[in-house]
């Protein structure tokens, strides 16, 4: 008897931090669907480029300002949060973002955007730095990982709904800009959300700091692993604003249906992460990168067959699928084989998605002079060396 009432109380008691939890979980994870924001980059660069009249390589430009300041930021955040908090440093973040949003809507030309982009870069950045050793501090021990990978997700819907809403906005109201609009509440509201939740933070046993970081890179595998996140966010952001280019110029459909793409390549994302925390309870990480890569690599040759606009749409799909497990797969390998330094890894390789402001530019200058399917060839080398990178992780063995 005494032990069926214990078994209840400890249910009971279960069950109160499960609620508890749940209570500091929900603002965090609206925080990664702000970081999700920043993919509005996609929708912005076609759209501007086709009513401002730009080059391709002016519009490239202004995904560089979106990714630059993860290599100067990064780990500067990572100090500021030391002394502030992780929960300031989250909201801080969504105070740029909001900004970023709001920038468009005060002056919509070339120079508002170039704003912008920056503004939302920076936000991107902070929270990008913060959230997670947040999320880490709102779960219990076993959920993390669970809770980490959810948070992807989460931010992937907010990728995947951007170019509905954008779409939506110009069809329905002949303004895609107000789209910012819908995203400046939905940034206000998590703040205010986030501020009134009360979450005990831990502290960290060390700092990192920039020298302690960039010495790792004399070590061959962590240098291999930093080139292979910088080329693979280099990849999602390439793919992500080229999309709606690809099926303009090769299906000649609109603006708006090529929009949709977008949507298409973030629902596959989300599927993909999912799937993989799945896969991955069963096969190794290192054979799951491999193998990822591998069909990565197939399903973008097919961009280059696809008889027709659906044809090209489920080879977007099947892009979006092998390649959403290969950037978390790759940041973990690191902290695995450098757990003692996993400060400076985390900083190290998030400094490495500035890859996304420097592969699309890249691509902005070999598409003037060459065309988009020349320059996307770019986007297949990146993929080719994570086979490269997975083989040699494989008979590393560590």
């Amino acid at each position: 008897m005494k032990t069926m009432m214990n078994k209840t109380i400890d249910k009971k008691e279960m069950g109160k931090i499960n609620q508890s939890t749940l209570h500091k979980t929900l603002p965090v994870f609206m925080a990664f669907y702000v970081m999700g924001f920043g993919d509005i980059v996609g929708v912005a660069t076609s759209y501007t480029k086709l009513e401002f009249g730009l080059s391709n390589t002016l519009t490239q430009l202004l995904t560089m300002l979106a990714f630059v300041w993860f290599a100067l930021l990064s780990i500067p955040v990572g100090v500021f949060q030391d002394k502030k908090g992780k929960k300031f440093t989250v909201n801080l973040g969504i105070i740029f973002i909001g900004l970023g949003m709001l920038t468009p809507v005060a002056a919509y030309n070339y120079y508002g955007m170039l704003t912008s982009f920056t503004l939302l870069g920076i936000g991107n950045t902070i929270i990008q730095v913060s959230a997670n050793p947040l999320m880490r501090d709102v779960s219990l021990e076993n959920k993390l990982s669970r809770n980490l990978t959810l948070s992807q997700f989460v931010k992937a819907i907010a990728g995947m709904l951007g170019p509905f809403i954008a779409a939506f906005c110009a069809v329905r109201f002949g303004n895609w800009t107000l789209v910012y609009w819908v995203y400046l509440l939905i940034c206000i509201m998590t703040m205010i959300w986030l501020k009134s939740t009360r979450i005990p933070e831990t502290g960290n046993e060390g700092r990192a700091t920039v020298m302690s970081a960039l010495k790792l890179l004399g070590d061959r595998k962590v240098a291999l692993l930093v080139l292979g996140t910088f080329l693979m966010v280099g990849f999602d952001v390439g793919m992500n604003t080229n999309i709606v280019n690809y099926l303009r110029e090769s299906f000649q459909v609109s603006q708006e249906e090529g929009s949709v793409g977008i949507s298409i390549y973030f629902a596959a994302l989300m599927v993909g992460r999912f799937m993989s925390a799945i896969i991955l309870n069963r096969m190794k990480s290192n054979k799951m990168l491999l193998y990822c890569a591998v069909l990565s690599v197939a399903s973008f040759a097919l961009l280059y067959v696809m008889p027709g606009f659906l044809a090209g749409q489920v080879a977007i799909f099947c892009i979006g699928l092998f390649t959403a497990a290969i950037f978390p797969l790759l940041f973990s390998a690191g902290l695995q084989y450098m757990p003692e330094r996993a400060n400076e890894l985390s900083g190290l390789m998030i400094m490495s998605v500035c890859g996304g402001g420097v592969i699309p530019p890249v691509i902005g200058v070999i598409n003037d002079l060459s065309g988009l399917m020349t320059a996307l060839v770019l986007l297949g080398l990146c993929l080719g060396y994570v086979i490269f990178l997975s083989l040699y992780l494989i008979k590393s063995k560590r």
